[in-house]
């Protein structure tokens, strides 16, 4: 069995749904699982009514029909009428939703998060599945929380490997086209959860592996893996196939088209990985697989936007140890700070973090009983692997440079735009 993974853009409208069909129809649908992420920017959508709904704001309900009027011209424009069973799917989905927040009783955030937030992966996937239907193509619809099982840690679970192994094994239908959800999951008590955000591509891997799957593919809107994001630097090069260690080096800094979990669950079982355009369905793209040295050997950049450099130091002057260290980084994981460099010396310990769930200000707090804590927000944080001086030298200009770290292979460079 392959495994297709196709993101947001490429089902973004019925366009997009249509080209899925024509992709399928180019490289073949028969024993194939495909994963789904929300529509375009509808888990943003989702994030509005959600921070409504914490808000108590009069604009609840209209944030609400602004997703339900996005898919719906979706689907008008895909089916002849609105006769056809999907519409009534779709409208039953978002009673669903409109039902949980009118009687939810849960404070908990991240537990209302996932509730909602879902949804955008549910509706999806089921107007593809009735499209592929439409269009002639057998398709079973898996509601993917009834397979992948996770604790609850709402926004970031855990995979509980061995029950969805169980699940993924001897429930899935083989020789037709599987369509599921990407990101989500259930705990025990079948509370949806999530696996954190992009991390649709995380479920691609969770099913290949449990499928022993002959392949992954990532259906993106660029060719390939590239050695830079075209957005940030002219002249990208596309990295025709590299190796596991390679993309897990590149995924672990940060680098967008591949998810840091995705490639572990592979690499345990040599599934190789392709990333593809949704574009150009035919052409090779990039291919991760054991083995294969990066090609051709050049620089490769990645971009983290709008991170925290934090420099703590003692404030008698005293040595910065190993408990000290200890302990900021447990405050970090409490606080579910990422940390994504670190540098230090004798009375000094600067990192550069995301703070993504906005955490930072208590954090803060708890740091300065003990340290003095200097911090700058909204900095950007490069990395160059296989850097050389040309590609420094891009990266820094026109930028002041607040700290620089060289290892082997790898340049780090935090900077303030002037």
């Amino acid at each position: 069995m392959r495994v297709f993974k196709f993101g947001g853009a490429s089902v973004k409208d019925a366009a997009g749904i249509k080209n899925v069909y024509d992709v399928l129809q180019q490289v073949g649908y028969e024993d194939v699982l495909v994963i789904v992420s929300a529509m375009g920017k509808t888990t943003n959508a989702l994030e509005e009514v959600i921070k409504n709904y914490f808000d108590k704001s009069p604009e609840l309900n209209s944030s609400v029909q602004e997703v339900k009027k996005y898919h719906n011209q979706i689907l008008l424009d895909l089916f002849e009428n609105d006769k056809n069973e999907v519409f009534a799917a779709v409208n039953a989905q978002f009673a669903d939703l409109e039902y949980f927040l009118a009687h939810n009783k849960s404070p908990n955030y991240n537990f209302v998060y996932d509730q909602i937030v879902s949804y955008g992966e549910l509706i999806s996937t089921t107007i593809l599945s009735h499209f592929m239907s439409f269009k002639g193509i057998q398709t079973q619809w898996l509601d993917v929380r009834n397979f992948v099982k996770t604790d609850s840690t709402y926004r970031d679970a855990e995979v509980d490997w061995d029950l969805t192994q169980k699940n993924i094994a001897n429930n899935i239908k083989r020789k037709i086209l599987n369509i599921t959800q990407g990101f989500l999951g259930s705990d025990e008590n079948n509370f949806t959860t999530t696996l954190g955000r992009e991390g649709s591509d995380y479920s691609a891997a969770i099913f290949a592996y449990c499928l022993n799957a002959e392949s992954v593919t990532i259906w993106k809107d660029v060719p390939g893996v590239m050695n830079a994001d075209p957005r940030y630097f002219e002249n990208a090069s596309l990295l025709n196939q590299i190796s596991y260690r390679e993309a897990i080096e590149l995924a672990f800094y940060g680098a967008s088209v591949i998810h840091p979990k995705t490639l572990q669950p592979l690499q345990k079982k040599e599934i190789p990985l392709y990333v593809k355009s949704f574009i150009n369905p035919l052409l090779p793209g990039t291919r991760v697989a054991k083995g294969a040295d990066l090609e051709p050997y050049l620089p490769c950049f990645i971009v983290k936007r709008n991170q925290l450099l934090i420099s703590l130091s003692s404030i008698d002057f005293s040595f910065i140890m190993e408990e000290n260290i200890s302990e900021i980084f447990g405050l970090f994981h409490q606080f579910k700070l990422k940390v994504n460099l670190i540098q230090n010396s004798a009375i000094s310990f600067s990192v550069c973090v995301e703070d993504k769930f906005g955490n930072f200000n208590e954090l803060n707090a708890i740091l300065s009983k003990k340290f003095k804590v200097d911090f700058t927000e909204n900095v950007t944080l490069y990395t160059i692997r296989h850097f050389n001086e040309n590609a420094a030298q891009t990266v820094e200009e026109n930028k002041t440079v607040l700290l620089k770290q060289v290892s082997r292979e790898t340049m780090q460079i935090v900077t303030k735009e002037n």
